[in-house]
């Protein structure tokens, strides 16, 4: 694991893959899948179907702006530049 991915593990709700950190939140009536790739330094939004089991990439203007600035957040408290959040692949 790289050293920004190890650091967003100790946010709450993310765990570490290798090169990649995911975290699982869940609003009123939906819930979303949020991914960190260091190598290529971007986040992915997933809105997660039904039962958990089929999760589809979202562009993140669909994704409500608190989730948004929240991933913005420990993205700044794991010392990853929160403006990744916004870079598009």
């Amino acid at each position: 694991m790289t050293d920004p991915v190890n650091a967003l593990a100790t946010q709450k709700g993310w765990k570490a893959e290798e090169f990649a950190a995911r975290v699982h939140y869940e609003g009123a009536d939906d819930r979303y899948s949020i991914e960190y790739y260091e190598p290529s330094e971007c986040v992915l939004y997933w809105k997660v179907k039904g039962d958990g089991s089929t999760a589809v990439p979202v562009a993140r203007e669909s994704v409500p702006s608190p989730l948004r600035d929240r991933i913005r957040q420990d993205l700044v408290e794991a010392g990853i530049d929160p403006e990744v959040e916004s870079r598009t692949l």
